[in-house]
Protein backbone atom coordinates (compact mmCIF):
# COMPACT_ATOMS: atom_id res chain seq x y z
CA UNK A 1 0.00 0.00 0.00
CA UNK A 2 0.98 3.74 -0.54
CA UNK A 3 0.44 4.96 2.83
CA UNK A 4 1.04 8.72 1.35
CA UNK A 5 -1.68 8.07 -0.76
CA UNK A 6 -4.18 6.55 1.34
CA UNK A 7 -3.89 9.92 3.79
CA UNK A 8 -4.65 11.57 1.25
CA UNK A 9 -7.45 10.13 0.08
CA UNK A 10 -8.69 9.96 3.97
CA UNK A 11 -7.99 13.54 5.23
CA UNK A 12 -9.39 15.32 2.66
CA UNK A 13 -11.19 18.09 4.46
CA UNK A 14 -10.47 16.74 8.34
CA UNK A 15 -6.67 17.19 8.45
CA UNK A 16 -3.28 18.09 7.32
CA UNK A 17 -0.50 16.11 6.00
CA UNK A 18 2.79 16.72 7.53
CA UNK A 19 6.03 14.90 6.46
CA UNK A 20 4.32 11.86 6.37
CA UNK A 21 1.78 12.07 9.11
CA UNK A 22 -1.58 13.55 9.22
CA UNK A 23 -2.67 16.33 11.92
CA UNK A 24 -6.23 16.02 11.88
CA UNK A 25 -8.54 19.03 12.01
CA UNK A 26 -10.81 19.30 15.82
CA UNK A 27 -13.64 17.15 15.65
CA UNK A 28 -11.57 13.87 13.69
CA UNK A 29 -8.67 11.70 14.78
CA UNK A 30 -6.99 8.23 13.58
CA UNK A 31 -3.82 8.02 10.84
CA UNK A 32 -5.55 9.03 8.40
CA UNK A 33 -8.02 11.33 10.03
CA UNK A 34 -10.88 9.15 9.16
CA UNK A 35 -12.67 8.69 11.94
CA UNK A 36 -14.74 11.68 13.98
CA UNK A 37 -14.35 12.10 17.67
CA UNK A 38 -18.28 12.39 18.17
CA UNK A 39 -20.88 10.22 16.51
CA UNK A 40 -24.54 10.74 15.26
CA UNK A 41 -24.87 6.66 14.70
CA UNK A 42 -26.40 4.01 17.23
CA UNK A 43 -24.60 1.34 17.93
CA UNK A 44 -26.69 -0.64 15.40
CA UNK A 45 -26.52 1.55 12.41
CA UNK A 46 -22.86 1.84 12.50
CA UNK A 47 -22.10 -1.66 12.90
CA UNK A 48 -24.23 -2.31 10.06
CA UNK A 49 -22.17 0.29 8.07
CA UNK A 50 -18.87 -2.03 9.13
CA UNK A 51 -20.31 -5.32 7.89
CA UNK A 52 -18.68 -7.20 5.21
CA UNK A 53 -20.76 -9.33 2.25
CA UNK A 54 -20.59 -12.52 4.93
CA UNK A 55 -22.11 -9.91 7.54
CA UNK A 56 -18.91 -10.18 9.58
CA UNK A 57 -18.61 -6.64 11.68
CA UNK A 58 -14.99 -5.50 10.42
CA UNK A 59 -13.99 -9.01 8.98
CA UNK A 60 -13.41 -9.80 12.52
CA UNK A 61 -9.87 -8.07 12.29
CA UNK A 62 -10.82 -4.70 13.07
CA UNK A 63 -13.55 -2.55 15.56
CA UNK A 64 -16.23 -0.42 14.03
CA UNK A 65 -15.96 3.43 15.25
CA UNK A 66 -18.49 5.01 13.96
CA UNK A 67 -20.00 2.94 11.22
CA UNK A 68 -15.81 3.02 9.96
CA UNK A 69 -13.66 -0.10 10.29
CA UNK A 70 -10.43 0.65 12.37
CA UNK A 71 -8.12 -2.44 11.31
CA UNK A 72 -6.11 -4.68 13.87
CA UNK A 73 -2.45 -2.96 13.32
CA UNK A 74 -1.60 -2.59 16.98
CA UNK A 75 2.01 -3.51 15.59
CA UNK A 76 2.16 -0.53 13.33
CA UNK A 77 2.65 -2.75 10.84
CA UNK A 78 -0.31 -2.05 8.52
CA UNK A 79 -0.80 -5.01 7.05
CA UNK A 80 -4.44 -5.08 7.66
CA UNK A 81 -7.05 -2.87 5.47
CA UNK A 82 -9.43 -2.60 3.57
CA UNK A 83 -12.88 -0.77 4.00
CA UNK A 84 -14.06 -3.49 6.02
CA UNK A 85 -10.48 -4.64 7.00
CA UNK A 86 -10.92 -7.79 4.17
CA UNK A 87 -7.33 -7.71 3.21
CA UNK A 88 -4.58 -9.03 5.18
CA UNK A 89 -1.34 -9.42 4.16
CA UNK A 90 0.37 -11.23 6.84
CA UNK A 91 -1.33 -14.22 5.26
CA UNK A 92 1.75 -13.53 2.55
CA UNK A 93 4.72 -13.50 5.08
CA UNK A 94 6.50 -16.87 4.70
CA UNK A 95 7.38 -18.71 7.60
CA UNK A 96 10.47 -19.56 7.59
CA UNK A 97 12.04 -16.36 5.89
CA UNK A 98 9.15 -13.95 7.10
CA UNK A 99 9.37 -11.76 3.85
CA UNK A 100 6.33 -11.45 2.13
CA UNK A 101 5.74 -14.07 -0.47
CA UNK A 102 9.43 -14.87 0.43
CA UNK A 103 10.67 -12.16 -1.26
CA UNK A 104 9.83 -13.27 -4.86
CA UNK A 105 6.50 -11.81 -5.78
CA UNK A 106 3.79 -8.83 -4.03
CA UNK A 107 1.13 -9.36 -2.15
CA UNK A 108 -1.82 -7.98 -2.91
CA UNK A 109 -4.96 -8.09 -0.45
CA UNK A 110 -3.81 -11.47 1.34
CA UNK A 111 -2.47 -13.30 -2.19
CA UNK A 112 0.76 -13.30 -3.39
CA UNK A 113 1.18 -12.87 -7.34
CA UNK A 114 4.67 -14.57 -7.60
CA UNK A 115 7.59 -13.25 -10.19
CA UNK A 116 8.22 -15.29 -13.42
CA UNK A 117 10.08 -18.76 -12.63
CA UNK A 118 8.08 -18.93 -9.16
CA UNK A 119 5.01 -20.65 -7.48
CA UNK A 120 3.36 -21.45 -3.97
CA UNK A 121 1.19 -19.48 -1.99
CA UNK A 122 4.15 -17.60 -0.61
CA UNK A 123 6.42 -17.82 -3.68
CA UNK A 124 7.96 -20.30 -1.96
CA UNK A 125 9.11 -23.39 -4.74
CA UNK A 126 11.07 -22.53 -7.98
CA UNK A 127 10.75 -23.88 -10.97
CA UNK A 128 12.78 -26.59 -12.72
CA UNK A 129 12.54 -25.03 -16.57
CA UNK A 130 12.24 -21.50 -17.93
CA UNK A 131 9.21 -19.34 -18.31
CA UNK A 132 9.56 -19.76 -22.09
CA UNK A 133 9.06 -23.60 -21.79
CA UNK A 134 6.97 -23.23 -19.42
CA UNK A 135 4.59 -21.44 -21.57
CA UNK A 136 5.19 -23.62 -24.23
CA UNK A 137 3.89 -26.55 -22.58
CA UNK A 138 0.74 -24.45 -21.56
CA UNK A 139 0.33 -23.55 -24.98
CA UNK A 140 -2.83 -25.20 -26.68
CA UNK A 141 -3.78 -25.95 -30.06
CA UNK A 142 -5.45 -22.65 -30.86
CA UNK A 143 -2.43 -20.85 -28.94
CA UNK A 144 -3.75 -19.75 -25.91
CA UNK A 145 -2.02 -20.15 -22.48
CA UNK A 146 -3.94 -22.92 -20.38
CA UNK A 147 -6.82 -22.03 -23.09
CA UNK A 148 -7.96 -18.95 -21.30
CA UNK A 149 -9.72 -20.64 -18.59
CA UNK A 150 -7.10 -21.94 -16.45
CA UNK A 151 -3.27 -20.71 -14.72
CA UNK A 152 0.17 -21.84 -15.79
CA UNK A 153 2.43 -22.42 -12.75
CA UNK A 154 6.06 -23.62 -14.03
CA UNK A 155 4.19 -25.67 -17.19
CA UNK A 156 1.00 -27.06 -16.13
CA UNK A 157 -2.54 -25.80 -16.20
CA UNK A 158 -4.41 -25.51 -13.14
CA UNK A 159 -8.20 -25.08 -14.43
CA UNK A 160 -10.54 -22.96 -13.29
CA UNK A 161 -13.49 -25.18 -12.87
CA UNK A 162 -12.40 -27.98 -10.35
CA UNK A 163 -15.05 -30.41 -9.45
CA UNK A 164 -15.22 -31.15 -5.33
CA UNK A 165 -15.32 -34.76 -5.97
CA UNK A 166 -11.70 -34.69 -6.68
CA UNK A 167 -12.74 -36.07 -10.20
CA UNK A 168 -12.45 -33.85 -13.75
CA UNK A 169 -14.17 -30.89 -13.25
CA UNK A 170 -16.54 -29.63 -16.87
CA UNK A 171 -12.96 -28.14 -17.78
CA UNK A 172 -9.99 -30.47 -18.20
CA UNK A 173 -7.26 -31.57 -20.35
CA UNK A 174 -3.65 -30.78 -20.22
CA UNK A 175 -4.50 -27.74 -21.32
CA UNK A 176 -7.84 -27.31 -20.56
CA UNK A 177 -9.21 -27.33 -23.59
CA UNK A 178 -11.54 -29.82 -22.98
CA UNK A 179 -14.99 -27.73 -21.52
CA UNK A 180 -17.57 -30.32 -20.70
CA UNK A 181 -20.20 -27.75 -20.69
CA UNK A 182 -20.52 -27.26 -24.32
CA UNK A 183 -21.99 -31.03 -24.22
CA UNK A 184 -25.33 -29.62 -22.12
CA UNK A 185 -28.10 -28.35 -24.05
CA UNK A 186 -28.78 -26.22 -21.16
CA UNK A 187 -25.75 -25.92 -18.80
CA UNK A 188 -26.18 -27.40 -15.12
CA UNK A 189 -23.18 -28.77 -13.77
CA UNK A 190 -24.72 -31.39 -11.25
CA UNK A 191 -27.09 -32.64 -14.48
CA UNK A 192 -25.39 -35.67 -16.53
CA UNK A 193 -27.90 -34.36 -19.71
CA UNK A 194 -24.99 -34.68 -21.77
CA UNK A 195 -25.19 -34.45 -25.95
CA UNK A 196 -28.96 -34.71 -24.98
CA UNK A 197 -29.13 -38.38 -24.07
CA UNK A 198 -27.86 -39.05 -27.52
CA UNK A 199 -24.21 -38.84 -27.65
CA UNK A 200 -21.13 -39.39 -25.66
CA UNK A 201 -18.89 -36.21 -24.85
CA UNK A 202 -15.37 -36.26 -25.87
CA UNK A 203 -13.46 -33.33 -24.57
CA UNK A 204 -16.75 -30.90 -24.85
CA UNK A 205 -17.44 -32.23 -28.47
CA UNK A 206 -20.56 -34.26 -28.97
CA UNK A 207 -19.96 -37.74 -30.98
CA UNK A 208 -24.02 -38.84 -31.86
CA UNK A 209 -24.62 -42.40 -31.73
CA UNK A 210 -26.89 -43.89 -34.81
CA UNK A 211 -29.51 -42.03 -35.88
CA UNK A 212 -28.82 -38.79 -34.30
CA UNK A 213 -27.05 -35.39 -35.12
CA UNK A 214 -26.31 -32.11 -34.23
CA UNK A 215 -23.66 -30.19 -32.02
CA UNK A 216 -26.05 -31.77 -29.14
CA UNK A 217 -27.09 -34.67 -31.17
CA UNK A 218 -30.77 -33.02 -30.65
CA UNK A 219 -32.19 -33.94 -33.93
CA UNK A 220 -33.36 -37.52 -34.54
CA UNK A 221 -31.97 -39.23 -38.43
CA UNK A 222 -34.49 -40.41 -41.07
CA UNK A 223 -32.48 -44.10 -41.74
CA UNK A 224 -34.09 -46.97 -42.74
CA UNK A 225 -31.34 -49.19 -42.16
CA UNK A 226 -31.45 -50.58 -38.62
CA UNK A 227 -28.29 -49.60 -36.61
CA UNK A 228 -26.66 -53.34 -36.98
CA UNK A 229 -27.45 -52.80 -40.73
CA UNK A 230 -25.89 -49.46 -40.59
CA UNK A 231 -22.34 -50.49 -39.08
CA UNK A 232 -22.24 -53.63 -41.46
CA UNK A 233 -22.39 -51.63 -44.34
CA UNK A 234 -19.62 -48.90 -42.54
CA UNK A 235 -17.28 -51.96 -41.72
CA UNK A 236 -16.16 -53.37 -45.19
CA UNK A 237 -13.34 -55.50 -44.62
CA UNK A 238 -11.93 -53.79 -41.36
CA UNK A 239 -12.78 -55.26 -37.94
CA UNK A 240 -14.35 -51.42 -36.91
CA UNK A 241 -16.66 -49.32 -38.89
CA UNK A 242 -14.89 -46.33 -40.91
CA UNK A 243 -11.79 -48.09 -40.35
CA UNK A 244 -11.83 -46.74 -36.97
CA UNK A 245 -11.44 -43.11 -38.68
CA UNK A 246 -14.28 -41.58 -39.30
CA UNK A 247 -18.65 -41.32 -38.09
CA UNK A 248 -20.38 -44.08 -39.27
CA UNK A 249 -24.29 -42.37 -40.35
CA UNK A 250 -26.35 -44.71 -42.14
CA UNK A 251 -24.59 -47.26 -43.70
CA UNK A 252 -21.82 -44.44 -45.06
CA UNK A 253 -18.56 -42.92 -43.41
CA UNK A 254 -17.63 -39.89 -42.83
CA UNK A 255 -14.04 -39.60 -42.29
CA UNK A 256 -11.78 -37.58 -39.79
CA UNK A 257 -10.50 -35.23 -39.76
CA UNK A 258 -13.26 -33.21 -41.64
CA UNK A 259 -11.62 -31.88 -44.55
CA UNK A 260 -8.21 -33.87 -44.94
CA UNK A 261 -8.10 -35.35 -48.31
CA UNK A 262 -5.21 -38.24 -46.84
CA UNK A 263 -8.08 -40.09 -45.79
CA UNK A 264 -10.25 -41.45 -47.68
CA UNK A 265 -12.11 -44.45 -49.10
CA UNK A 266 -15.85 -45.77 -48.72
CA UNK A 267 -14.79 -46.91 -45.57
CA UNK A 268 -12.13 -44.54 -44.87
CA UNK A 269 -9.47 -47.03 -45.33
CA UNK A 270 -7.18 -45.46 -46.99
CA UNK A 271 -4.91 -43.21 -44.62
CA UNK A 272 -2.59 -41.06 -46.90
CA UNK A 273 -0.95 -39.84 -43.36
CA UNK A 274 1.18 -43.09 -42.61
CA UNK A 275 3.68 -42.58 -45.65
CA UNK A 276 4.53 -39.42 -44.08
CA UNK A 277 7.42 -39.28 -40.82
CA UNK A 278 7.29 -37.31 -37.90
CA UNK A 279 8.65 -34.11 -39.76
CA UNK A 280 5.49 -34.50 -42.92
CA UNK A 281 8.20 -35.64 -45.69
CA UNK A 282 6.19 -38.35 -48.10
CA UNK A 283 7.76 -41.86 -48.28
CA UNK A 284 11.12 -40.15 -47.49
CA UNK A 285 11.27 -37.94 -51.05
CA UNK A 286 12.08 -41.27 -52.85
CA UNK A 287 8.29 -42.50 -53.81
CA UNK A 288 4.49 -41.90 -53.65
CA UNK A 289 1.69 -42.74 -51.62
CA UNK A 290 -1.13 -45.28 -52.43
CA UNK A 291 -3.29 -45.87 -50.14
CA UNK A 292 -1.44 -45.36 -47.48
CA UNK A 293 1.38 -47.72 -48.32
CA UNK A 294 4.29 -45.58 -50.25
CA UNK A 295 5.36 -46.58 -53.82
CA UNK A 296 9.41 -46.25 -53.91
CA UNK A 297 11.21 -45.34 -56.47
CA UNK A 298 13.91 -47.57 -58.04
CA UNK A 299 16.89 -47.41 -55.61
CA UNK A 300 14.81 -47.04 -52.53
CA UNK A 301 13.04 -49.42 -50.46
CA UNK A 302 11.56 -49.53 -46.69
CA UNK A 303 8.54 -48.62 -45.63
CA UNK A 304 9.04 -45.03 -46.12
CA UNK A 305 11.37 -45.51 -48.72
CA UNK A 306 13.95 -44.39 -46.00
CA UNK A 307 16.63 -47.14 -47.41
CA UNK A 308 18.79 -46.72 -50.62
CA UNK A 309 19.58 -50.28 -52.31
CA UNK A 310 23.00 -49.14 -53.04
CA UNK A 311 25.52 -48.49 -50.09
CA UNK A 312 28.89 -46.58 -50.45
CA UNK A 313 30.36 -47.74 -47.13
CA UNK A 314 32.33 -51.27 -46.15
CA UNK A 315 30.20 -53.70 -43.71
CA UNK A 316 31.79 -52.87 -40.69
CA UNK A 317 31.22 -49.44 -40.99
CA UNK A 318 27.53 -49.76 -41.81
CA UNK A 319 27.89 -52.49 -38.75
CA UNK A 320 29.48 -50.08 -36.14
CA UNK A 321 26.72 -47.52 -36.86
CA UNK A 322 24.08 -50.56 -35.71
CA UNK A 323 25.17 -51.23 -32.89
CA UNK A 324 23.54 -50.20 -30.15
CA UNK A 325 24.71 -49.05 -26.26
CA UNK A 326 24.79 -52.47 -25.24
CA UNK A 327 26.77 -53.23 -28.56
CA UNK A 328 24.21 -55.15 -29.46
CA UNK A 329 23.64 -55.57 -33.42
CA UNK A 330 20.02 -53.88 -33.98
CA UNK A 331 19.37 -55.04 -30.30
CA UNK A 332 19.22 -57.95 -31.96
CA UNK A 333 15.80 -57.49 -33.56
CA UNK A 334 16.80 -56.73 -36.93
CA UNK A 335 19.02 -56.32 -39.47
CA UNK A 336 21.73 -54.24 -40.61
CA UNK A 337 21.84 -52.34 -44.09
CA UNK A 338 24.04 -49.00 -45.14
CA UNK A 339 24.08 -47.83 -41.34
CA UNK A 340 20.79 -48.35 -40.36
CA UNK A 341 18.78 -50.73 -38.57
CA UNK A 342 15.73 -52.65 -40.49
CA UNK A 343 13.67 -53.95 -37.91
CA UNK A 344 12.31 -57.53 -38.52
CA UNK A 345 8.38 -57.70 -40.39
CA UNK A 346 7.56 -60.78 -38.86
CA UNK A 347 7.33 -58.47 -35.19
CA UNK A 348 5.78 -55.39 -36.68
CA UNK A 349 5.49 -54.02 -33.30
CA UNK A 350 9.35 -53.69 -32.99
CA UNK A 351 10.63 -49.94 -34.30
CA UNK A 352 13.39 -47.37 -33.26
CA UNK A 353 16.77 -46.20 -34.31
CA UNK A 354 18.15 -49.74 -33.14
CA UNK A 355 15.10 -51.80 -33.03
CA UNK A 356 14.94 -51.29 -29.61
CA UNK A 357 11.46 -49.78 -29.30
CA UNK A 358 8.12 -51.47 -29.00
CA UNK A 359 5.40 -49.93 -30.29
CA UNK A 360 2.79 -52.22 -28.13
CA UNK A 361 3.63 -49.89 -25.35
CA UNK A 362 2.14 -47.28 -27.03
CA UNK A 363 -1.98 -46.26 -25.87
CA UNK A 364 -5.14 -47.62 -27.64
CA UNK A 365 -8.25 -46.80 -28.10
CA UNK A 366 -10.99 -48.32 -29.82
CA UNK A 367 -8.77 -51.28 -30.20
CA UNK A 368 -6.01 -49.28 -32.41
CA UNK A 369 -2.97 -47.87 -31.59
CA UNK A 370 -2.95 -44.66 -31.54
CA UNK A 371 -5.99 -44.58 -32.36
CA UNK A 372 -4.86 -44.32 -36.46
CA UNK A 373 -4.82 -40.53 -35.41
CA UNK A 374 -0.68 -40.94 -35.37
CA UNK A 375 2.49 -42.45 -35.39
CA UNK A 376 3.98 -44.89 -32.24
CA UNK A 377 7.15 -43.40 -31.85
CA UNK A 378 9.53 -45.14 -29.41
CA UNK A 379 6.12 -46.18 -27.35
CA UNK A 380 4.65 -43.11 -27.08
CA UNK A 381 1.98 -41.76 -29.56
CA UNK A 382 2.58 -38.20 -31.94
CA UNK A 383 -0.15 -37.12 -32.76
CA UNK A 384 -1.14 -35.74 -35.85
CA UNK A 385 -2.46 -32.48 -36.14
CA UNK A 386 -5.77 -31.77 -34.93
CA UNK A 387 -5.52 -34.93 -32.17
CA UNK A 388 -4.56 -34.79 -28.72
CA UNK A 389 -4.15 -37.31 -25.74
CA UNK A 390 -2.40 -40.56 -25.00
CA UNK A 391 -3.87 -42.19 -27.76
CA UNK A 392 -4.61 -39.32 -29.83
CA UNK A 393 -8.70 -39.86 -29.47
CA UNK A 394 -9.28 -36.28 -28.87
CA UNK A 395 -10.23 -34.33 -31.88
CA UNK A 396 -9.62 -30.47 -31.14
CA UNK A 397 -10.34 -29.33 -34.76
CA UNK A 398 -13.17 -27.69 -36.37
CA UNK A 399 -16.52 -29.37 -35.46
CA UNK A 400 -17.62 -33.21 -37.42
CA UNK A 401 -19.71 -32.24 -39.63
Amino acid sequence: MNLVAVMGAFNKGHGKCDCGKCKCDQGWYGDACQYPTNCDLTKKKSNQMCKNSQDIICSNAGTCHCGRCKCDNSDGSGLVYGKFCECDDRECIDDETEEICGGHGKCYCGNCYCKAGWHGDKCEFQCDITPWESKRRCTSPDGKICSNRGTCVCGECTCHDVDPTGDWGDIHGDTCECDERDCRAVYDRYSDDFCSGHGQCNCGRCDCKAGWYGKKCEHPQSCTLSAEESIRKCQGSSDLPCSGRGKCECGKCTCYPPGDRRVYGKTCECDDRRCEDLDGVVCGGHGTCSCGRCVCERGWFGKLCQHPRKCNMTEEQSKNLCESADGILCSGKGSCHCGKCICSAEEWYISGEFCDCDDRDCDKHDGLICTGNGICSCGNCECWDGWNGNACEIWLGSEYP
